[in-house]
């Protein structure tokens, strides 16, 4: 809608400062012709919001001009709302001034809009750690993030899985992520990714790094999501499905539909051991096929179970 439109441009100049007509047409996903009859349409309503010609131009605001959060539909402020974090923003120092920002916003909302996010709030809360996880200890978290914010060099004693064990690095940090109630500081040079909760020792410093030119967090942490999720499952075995019968995990390419109603599909196993226990589970309702070091496992499985419960009673034997 235009209305909301004209509130996104606003917002975005007044957050990020000059904008040329290409950079807000391309945020907002519309053509340039659309951002200068939006750009007449808000100086007509009077909006003090002018243009620089020139390589260096843009539009931006008046100095000091600032718009207020009515332009916010009930939708918006109810995901605003929901979206709050106060456990990690506590974590990380921010628990007040999450709460203080969040008053602001509630009291700049027309009294209609109050109502919805207060709903929301009350009805819903976001609590990321599995049930069975263990609070993580993170004395460090609070230095890390600042170290982030900061630019700052970090020296660190850190634990990680294979040997040796406890190893001393120099991070320069380039952001945190919280992933299933556990914190993550992607860190050059690399980068790479350690566990907040393993650094054993920190020292901070007054050396400061510049982060590399187009680096993306959020672009980071999916690519490195999609290859942690390779390295884990790094072979595949070709299984068949009895009908009704699901499996839990990754696919890759296209599952078969055979005659006699099995599915046959190709998925990722971390190794012949686990695919072993895993697949065990599913009993008569599934048959491995390939790699053969698996299907003789199981087979091998199968034949134990048959001679140890070959003689129960009831079972035709003696």
């Amino acid at each position: 809608m235009k209305s909301s439109r004209l509130l996104s441009i606003l917002l975005l100049l007044q957050t990020r400062g000059r904008m040329t007509a290409a950079q807000l047409a391309e945020e907002l996903e519309v053509s340039v012709r659309t951002v200068y009859r939006d750009v007449e349409a808000l100086s007509a309503a009077g909006v003090p919001l002018y243009g620089d010609a020139g390589h260096a131009g843009g539009y931006r605001l008046l100095d000091g001009y600032r718009t207020r959060l009515t332009g916010l539909t009930a939708d918006e402020a109810e995901a605003l709302f929901l979206a709050g974090a106060p456990g990690p923003a506590a974590q990380l120092g921010l628990g007040s001034l999450l709460s203080a920002a969040r008053l602001k916003v509630r009291a700049a909302l027309p009294v209609e809009l109050r109502v919805h996010a207060d709903r929301i709030s009350g009805r819903f809360h976001l609590d990321a750690p599995g049930w069975y996880a263990d609070a993580d200890e993170t004395p460090y978290l609070p230095a890390v993030a600042d170290a982030v914010w900061n630019s700052r060099v970090l020296h660190v004693r850190y634990r990680r899985w294979r040997e040796p064990t406890d190893v001393e690095r120099r991070l320069e940090p380039y952001g945190l992520v919280l992933k299933a109630g556990r914190w993550y500081v992607v860190a050059g040079p690399g980068p790479r990714t350690y566990r907040v909760d393993q650094i054993l020792e920190l020292a901070t410093t007054d050396e400061e790094f510049t982060r590399p030119d187009g680096f993306e967090l959020a672009a980071y942490w999916m690519a490195y999501l999609r290859g942690f999720h390779d390295r884990l499952r790094p072979a595949v075995a070709v299984v068949r499905l009895a009908p009704g019968v699901t499996l839990t995990g990754p696919v890759k390419g296209d599952a078969h539909q055979e005659e006699d109603g099995w599915t046959r599909l190709t998925v990722p196993i971390e190794s012949v051991d686990q695919a072993h226990a895993e697949f065990l589970r599913l009993g008569t309702g599934i048959e491995v096929l390939q790699p053969p070091e698996l299907r003789q496992k199981i087979a091998r499985t199968a034949a134990e179970l048959a001679a140890r419960y070959g003689n129960v009673p009831g079972n035709g034997g003696d």
